[in-house]
């Protein structure tokens, strides 16, 4: 396999749907042997669910079976992908690739796990699309790539996406969890970062993926998310364990986790191309993974020392199933029957190279030792060129570069050269204050080193062959290993490390119950408070009993941030880490859906509005019981009335579920739905008026909240006549006072049921409550005396 280095994406995605718009969906990550399946009914037209895999998987192939008639009015997979994956490489594949049963042998033969601990067994039948896909993905791997995987080295997961927190591409971008918002428009000196960005301080590639993967796809399963915290609580409590294991984790290498691709995939058999160059580097990069897995195996007693005394099951479980596991000892043992054992992994390009000419021990292969000396040879007398250089053209600075593509090169600084270089340098290119040359002598020794080199890789690989099948047979202790030292530096060198550089206390771990309230004591923006000092911290409660909160308050007031800021919090706590509250205690979420902001989509020729209802209508066929719900400013894009009455009707739509809800608006008239439905909670943003200037103090309080006029009072700064001002004044009195009056009846009307949920919701606290019994049995006499004294 080629060298998918770098934090980017290694995915290949093969999808294909049936008549009934059910779709199945193969994920193929080439970087760490895994592969993902998906089925799922797109409930969309626009296929949101769809998108949001592709956005989450950023796939850079995408494979799909050839499209169909064009009779079809519906719009189709293959559509999308042309529409908004135009930069993606896209390959079609005849429907025969397509095959299920085929599929479902190839998994059978290539899984790590039994294919009964998969669910293939039962559920085959309901598989068959993304098995289709599987197969299509896993045919154009083996004939693009030249490879063929090893048998049961494959990490495979079914329907993996639906066993975490479902946030889709649009919400991704509103709640800036990858990418800052408008991050093009604003430049790079814009301080504002993503959630991403701020919680990217880990080591190693794989680590960063992960990271991004939890915060696309957060947990749901509350013993996994509180194993994660106990785990950070330790690391709090015991520096020296914290330390320790920052300073071991930097003794692995950066790309541990691609290791695993040159053991789970073999080369096919091959003749003529054994002895092309294009064969030498793939032996090379073979034999940099035999290099990296055993640097990686000597720091292994480190993370074991580490580990030893860990109190919590996170951390006690990686030191029985990875320090204790002998199977590790086995291949290190294996690995230095054959590898010197002074070789290790080196970034440097040279260094590497030696490393890598030199990995096998002396002797055990006669035509490897003597493309050694030429190797050896070729760069001594490299070396001396240079020596010889610097002293006949009296250029003591002139530099001697090596790069794996160009090999040797000089680099003369240009203050060093007097008048014109002499005509024996050839290749000369200027970069920056330095000239980049070569000469014919160099161009020869050079292509004797390469060719030298060339021969010590394909050397190498023979004698590798009996330690690879060796390495394979054990390939997945290896990808347990890597998994592992990506969650320890997504956990140690990005969530700890971000906690400790806080004040004390600042960040707090939160609570889980499984149908309880979601309430947030002084709640901050994670992202805002580290560029705002004075950043002001609310608060929020969401219950079965009072399931919406509808915020008010004029532009400027604080609303969107506050929106964005519970859905954020939301999020970090089911990754796993603590959140930036006092206190919190959480219902785990299954979906966020967001419909914020307001632009016209002109690709898809929609306006403000429409992209408004979209939104809008993709919630509504979507939303569950355990969903959290926010939406900002729903219907101002279109007529007062029209957007008032929609922005009403869904918010009883929204009531009628159990799901939470914040609905931030500034239509005062929908505060009325409190006066009608009890499980709504009216909240305002504190704004004093003085001087006629607002003056934003950004604190949510309970309670409707009107400021008199303040459209006015910012047209009147605008400019216009005093005149209009007056008439619009007494227009909204009138209209202001129709409104309280139908307000006074509601309240009158709907008391008692406003009572007696207020009181279920009393209870419901109380039933989640970490309180003693005595502590319960006293709040429970003191709220049945308020409700006799309310009779009364």
């Amino acid at each position: 396999m080629e060298n998918d280095g770098g934090e980017g994406s290694s995915f290949l995605v093969s999808i294909i749907e049936n008549r009934a718009k059910e779709v199945g969906l193969a994920a193929f990550d080439l970087r760490s042997a895994s592969l993902h399946l998906s089925q799922y009914i797109e409930t969309s037209s626009s296929y949101q669910n769809t998108k949001t895999l592709l956005h989450f998987y950023d796939p850079i192939v995408i494979i799909v079976p050839p499209n169909k008639s064009a009779s079809s009015s519906t719009s189709t997979v293959t559509e999308l992908v042309d529409r908004f994956y135009g930069s993606v490489k896209k390959v079609v594949l005849a429907r025969g690739c397509f095959d299920d049963t085929k599929g479902a042998i190839l998994i059978k033969n290539l899984a790590a796990k039994d294919p009964s601990a998969l669910g293939l067994d039962t559920y085959y039948k309901q598989y068959y699309l993304c098995l289709a896909a599987a197969a299509a993905t896993l045919k154009w791997i083996e004939t693009e790539k030249g490879v063929v995987i090893t048998n049961h080295s494959l990490s495979v997961t079914f329907n993996g996406s639906f066993d975490h927190m479902n946030i889709d591409a649009t919400s991704v971008q509103n709640l800036e969890i990858i990418e800052p918002f408008h991050s093009a428009l604003l430049g790079t000196s814009n301080k504002k970062r993503s959630l991403f960005h701020m919680l990217k301080t880990t080591k190693t590639i794989g680590g960063t993926r992960l990271l991004r993967a939890n915060l696309l796809q957060p947990l749901k399963d509350i013993k996994t998310i509180n194993a994660r915290l106990d785990c950070l609580d330790e690391l709090m409590n015991n520096e020296q364990l914290f330390f320790a294991l920052c300073q071991f984790l930097r003794k692995f290498p950066k790309e541990t986790d691609r290791v695993l691709c040159h053991f789970c995939f073999k080369p096919k058999k091959v003749t003529i191309e054994a002895i092309s160059v294009d064969r030498s580097k793939k032996s090379q990069v073979l034999v940099s993974s035999v290099i990296l897995l055993k640097t990686a195996l000597d720091a292994l007693p480190l993370l074991s020392m580490a580990l030893k005394d860990a109190k919590s099951s996170l951390l006690s479980n990686i030191y029985k199933s990875v320090c204790e596991n002998e199977k590790y000892d086995l291949i290190k043992k294996r690995i230095e029957e054959i590898i010197d054992e002074d070789v290790l992994h080196a970034r440097v390009p040279f260094v590497a190279c030696t490393q890598q000419c030199f990995a096998v021990k002396a002797g055990i292969d006669g035509l490897l030792d003597i493309s050694r000396k030429s190797f050896c040879e070729t760069s001594e007398a490299i070396h001396n060129l240079a020596n010889n250089y610097r002293e006949d053209f009296k250029l003591p600075n002139l530099k001697l570069t090596f790069k794996n593509r160009q090999g040797f090169h000089f680099v003369i600084p240009q203050k060093n050269i007097q008048g014109k270089l002499p005509n024996k340098f050839i290749q000369v290119v200027k970069h920056g204050n330095n000239i980049h040359c070569s000469t014919l002598e160099l161009a020869s020794l050079n292509a004797r080193n390469k060719s030298a080199a060339a021969e010590c890789y394909t050397r190498t690989e023979v004698c590798l062959e009996e330690l690879m099948d060796a390495i394979r047979e054990n390939v997945s202790a290896l990808t347990l290993l890597a998994e592992i030292l990506c969650l320890l530096d997504m956990i140690v060198n990005s969530f700890a490390h971000m906690i400790s550089t806080k004040p004390v206390d600042q960040y707090t771990r939160p609570e889980f119950t499984e149908n309880g309230p979601m309430a947030i004591d002084s709640g901050r923006h994670p992202i805002l408070e580290s560029i705002h000092n004075d950043f002001v911290a609310n608060n929020i409660f969401l219950s079965e009993a009072s399931n919406m909160a509808i915020v008010t308050g004029p532009n400027m007031s604080g609303k969107s941030t506050y929106l964005q800021q519970v859905c954020l919090i939301v999020i970090i706590a089911q990754v796993g880490c603590y959140v930036p509250a006092r206190f919190s205690t959480l219902r785990v979420v299954d979906r966020v859906f967001t419909r914020m902001g307001a632009v016209d989509n002109l690709e898809s020729n929609s306006s403000t509005f429409m992209t408004e209802m979209k939104e809008t209508a993709f919630i509504m066929q979507n939303v569950s019981e355990r969903s959290l719900i926010v939406m900002d400013e729903l219907g101002r894009a279109t007529s007062s009335s029209d957007g008032f009455a929609i922005a009403w009707s869904c918010c009883e739509h929204l009531l009628s579920l159990k799901a939470y809800t914040i609905f931030a608006t500034h239509m005062e008239n929908i505060a009325e739905l409190a006066t009608i439905y009890p499980n709504v909670k009216i909240l305002h943003f504190h704004v004093e008026l003085k001087n006629n200037h607002l003056e934003f103090k950004f604190q949510l309080k309970e309670g409707p909240k009107h400021i008199p006029h303040y459209g006015l009072l910012l047209a009147e700064v605008a400019g216009l006549p005093t005149s209009v001002i007056e008439t619009a004044r007494m227009i909204t009195l009138r209209i202001s006072e129709k409104e309280k009056k139908r307000m006074d009846v509601n309240c009158l009307q709907n008391h008692s049921i406003q009572s007696a949920y207020h009181v279920a919701q009393r209870l419901l606290c109380l039933k989640y409550s970490n309180q003693d019994e005595d502590t319960i049995r006293q709040a429970l006499r003191n709220l049945k005396e308020h409700c006799i004294k309310q009779k009364l």
